[in-house]
This record gives structure tokens, sequence and C-alpha cells, in this order.
């Protein structure tokens, strides 16, 4: 995250030392809603009491300008916070943590992230992340726009595969455009719960944070598209396994738990997706033995079982465009090796 517009604070209340911890850009269609419940919507583990406080002493902007915790948000508005010490994030720690390496020249890195590894620091999770340890094994990576080295776009905590890091100013520009233009090609492997009826098909629907749920994004349709941004997944069936479905997605856009979000909008939430209900049985019978056998794949695959298995771009010195593709990891291959055998064996 940037420092916050320098002259803007300069003209409210004379500080240049402070720091922008959190930015939101309301959407077009946002109803007027007090600016502390809709930072309770987005930041996670906030209380209203602590939004109040940040308020009452003047850290709550809008537009560049501090407000009261009983100002309205509106469309567009953009709300900052802003405090005199930096974000956690700002503080990175090097940590000596093993990268599994796929590719590396002078300008770029690609890398294959386990899963449960958060990509960079943030509230909850300082140490430990991609970022960490980047910075430990490579000096004078540089920043994207959000002031995290190296990094071009990422992948949820839970989500494995492929991601490039830019090493150097001038790739950096270069492969944030490629996403920016929708350029770059990305394709995950997820198992989704339910028979996927159509052998391929793509899912158009804008996609916002959920007005119930904060730590869930949804898709919004008709009257309420301008609530969230435009978002395409392109799937194909890879493979049929009674219950569930394994399957390949490809992104058009990357919006914020995209496939997540767009699986379930078409009834196949990912299997074990605890965010989106995909922890549950949502499809089988009601026999004890077949709920024994789903929690036993939920223990061998305790995540989401979403894996970014092939990313191509082009690279930012040579022009030839690359691809790479890394196997889907141990634990959902295993989840899956299950999954064969009771459909070969029990399902008719």
């Amino acid at each position: 995250m940037a420092n916050f517009n320098e002259e803007q604070i300069e003209d409210t209340d004379g500080s240049d030392d402070l720091y922008e911890h959190y930015r939101f850009k309301a959407d077009k269609g946002q109803g007027a809603l007090r600016v502390d419940k809709y930072l309770m919507n987005l930041i996670e583990k906030a209380t209203r009491n602590k939004i109040q406080k940040a308020a009452t002493a003047g850290n709550i902007y809008v537009n560049g300008v501090p407000v009261k915790s009983n100002y309205k948000v509106k469309g567009n508005d953009v709300v900052t916070v802003l405090f005199e010490h930096p974000p956690y994030e700002f503080l990175l720690v090097p940590e000596n943590i093993p990268l599994d390496i796929v590719y590396e020249d002078d300008a770029v890195l690609v890398v294959n992230k386990p899963a449960g590894m958060v990509v960079h620091p943030g509230h909850g999770n300082y140490s430990g992340t991609l970022i960490n340890a980047l910075t430990y094994h490579f000096e004078n990576l540089p920043n994207n726009s959000s002031n995290r080295p190296g990094l071009v776009h990422r992948i949820d905590k839970d989500t494995s595969g492929l991601l490039v890091i830019a090493k150097t100013e001038e790739a950096m520009t270069h492969l944030a455009k490629q996403f920016f233009d929708k350029s770059t090609e990305r394709e995950y492997v997820a198992l989704v719960w339910g028979n996927v009826e159509e052998e391929e098909g793509t899912i158009e629907g804008n996609i916002g944070r959920h007005p119930k749920n904060r730590l869930q994004n949804t898709v919004y349709e008709n009257d309420e598209e301008e609530k969230g941004k435009p978002a395409i997944t392109h799937y194909k069936v890879l493979e049929r396994l009674g219950y569930v479905t394994l399957v390949s997605c490809r992104l058009e856009t990357g919006r914020t738990h995209q496939i997540r979000v767009h699986m379930k909008y078409i009834g196949h939430t990912l299997f074990n997706d605890e965010r989106y209900g995909g922890e549950k049985i949502l499809k089988g019978t009601t026999f004890t033995k077949y709920k024994q056998f789903v929690e036993n794949c939920f223990k061998v695959l305790p995540r989401q079982a979403l894996h970014a298995r092939t990313l191509g771009f082009v690279h930012p010195v040579t022009g030839e465009f690359m691809r790479f593709e890394c196997p889907i990891p141990e634990d959902m291959e295993a989840c899956l090796e299950k999954w064969r055998n009771y459909s070969q064996h029990v399902i008719e």
C-alpha cells in the first residue's frame, strides 16, 4: 500500500507521516451507509468500537478528507484508514523459507506455491508468507503499486500452484500490463461437488463482496450488476467421478475468489471449500459409510480442491511466449484417487 497523497494530508492536519493501512473504493451502486458499518463489512476482525476510535482520532478519510463515524458512504467514494505508523505488511522480515522454483532468469521467477502459504503479509499473517521468503532469497525486488516486492498477481492461501514474480522494474511493468490486458494464460484444476452436465461452458457474472458475509464474494445479476466487477471463467470437464467432477478452469479475468464464486454460482461448489460451504456433503447418499468416506477425503485434502496448474505469459525481455505447468499436488491427487476408486466400485 502506498503512502497517501501528501498534499491532501498537509491540507488536513499538517502531517506528512501518515501511512495508508486500508483503501476501498465504493461500488457505483453503493447505497448510503455509515462509514463505520461500511468498514466493518470490509476489514476482517475489525470491531465497530475500534473503527469509531479511528474516526475520532481523525484517521478515516473519504476522498482525502477526514470524516466522523456517522459519515454516509456513497457510490464511488474512496475510503481510506491512515495511521502514523506503517502497516505491518510494510515491516517485511526476510525468512529462510524454501521456494519451489520452476523457472528463473534475470527478469522473472516462476514459483510453485504450496497450499497453506499466504502470498503476502496482511492482517493476521505477518510471517511465513511467500513475500517473506522472496525477500530472503532475492535482493532489490521491485515493488508493485501496493509496495509488495516482486508480486504481479496472487492466489489464495489454500490454493496451490504457479505464480510469476518480477525481478526488475521493467519486468514488473511488462507483466502487470499483460495481466491488465488479460493476455496471460491461467488454467486451474478444481474438484467440484456434483456432476457438471455440460462438457464445457463459460460463466459470466459480475463479482463483488457478499452483502451479508464480508469474507465471501458473490455474483450480482440484473439490476444489481453494478455492485460487482465483470468476471469470466471458461470451464471444461476433465473427469466425472460420480458425486464430484474434476474440471479445468481458464480465467479471462482475475477477480478475488473468482473460480470459487463462479462454480458455486452454477451449483458446483468446490470440494472442501469451507468459506463457500463446500466442506459439507452437498451430493451423494445418506449412508453412514458414504459420510465416513467423504470425511476421509476431507482429511486427505484439508483445503479447497483448487490448483493453479498452467501459467503462460510473454517474457518481458525476449518477447517469447512461455508456458509452465506443474502437476496436481499430492494431497489433491490422493483425494482424486479415493473418488476414482469409489466411483468405480460403488456408484453404478
